[in-house]
């Protein structure tokens, strides 16, 4: 509370993690009047429905892959997600799947007609704008994505939370600080470190040799943050075992850059919105349009009376 001021509550979105998963965890049997797949669209807006009226978020941002694998990052680390890049492409456009890609515009064009809140930033991922405007927030954040890499910003001080899908949108996992503490030894400031000294070959990142995520955590916890180990990795009287500290110094090179690569940007350029979420559509008859071209039926409905009962 600010000034007698109850602060919004922020709900943002991984929208690309959330849609990928609708897309493979919905039937394709889902089809338009025309027989187009809907399962991502359909998907995507019944864990919209789900979240606002199980959350109740003052306010709602879908949040876009502007640029899926930007080129600083690639700049640091060239393998950063390679073997994402899809095999035919000649212009560096990521993989997806053939009957998921015309859905993506309509799920754009469905959530500009309900006023949902849809941002991204040149030169960014999803995974930063969400960074950026937990940074920016002034009261509780929930961000909903199924990428762990977001762990990171878990804040419980500034009830900064991560819902998780465990099994589907159905069984959220509500990650704060004591369950990551519990689950990988750390807490989300501490989360980024261990994904860089651990790697992540999803995403292209070697991490270091013979450190996986339990002996990360524990050189963390050890000597406090990657700082702190890589210094223990110089002192030869620091308890390091001599493997151990030869593989640090071997990946020096590695580590001076892992850090900016693994670590959300909290300074992304996102333009002004407003991120209220609507009670009502704003633009009714283009919503009506696409629900009656696309076959949205009743994951449009669950929508609305969630966005109407708030």
């Amino acid at each position: 509370m600010i000034g007698g001021v109850t602060a919004p509550r922020l709900m943002l979105l991984d929208s690309a993690s959330l849609y990928f998963r609708a897309y493979f965890g919905v039937p394709d049997t889902l089809r338009s009047p025309q027989g187009e797949p809907v399962n991502a669209v359909r998907g995507l807006l019944d864990f919209i429905a789900r979240l606002v009226h199980d959350h109740r978020p003052d306010q709602l941002v879908a949040c876009m892959d502007a640029d899926w694998r930007p080129q600083w990052r690639v700049d640091l680390i060239p393998s950063y997600k390679t073997h994402r890049v899809a095999e035919a492409a000649t212009d560096g456009e990521e993989e997806v799947p053939d009957t998921l890609a015309p859905q993506v515009p309509v799920i754009e064009q469905v959530l500009d007609a309900l006023g949902i809140a849809r941002i991204g930033s040149p030169g960014y991922e999803a995974d930063d704008v969400i960074g950026t405007l937990t940074a920016r927030a002034t009261g509780p954040v929930q961000i909903v994505t199924g990428d762990r890499d977001l762990f990171q910003l878990v804040d419980d001080a500034r009830a900064i939370t991560v819902l998780y899908p465990v099994k589907g949108m159905g069984n959220l996992q509500a990650t704060d600080d004591a369950l990551l503490l519990e689950k990988y030894g750390v807490r989300g400031a501490q989360y980024a470190d261990l994904a860089a000294l651990r790697g992540d070959p999803s995403d292209g990142l070697p991490g270091v040799k013979g450190i996986g995520e339990k002996t990360a955590a524990q050189l963390i916890h050890e000597y406090c943050d990657l700082s702190g180990i890589r210094a223990a990795a110089q002192d030869i009287g620091s308890g390091l075992t001599p493997a151990r500290r030869r593989n640090l110094l071997e990946a020096s090179a590695y580590l001076d850059v892992a850090p900016t690569v693994v670590r959300v940007a909290t300074d992304a350029p996102v333009p002004d919105f407003d991120p209220a979420l609507p009670g009502e559509p704003l633009d009714p008859m283009t919503l009506e349009s696409l629900a009656a071209r696309w076959g949205l039926g009743t994951s449009l409905e669950r929508v609305l009376e969630a966005l109407s009962a708030r």
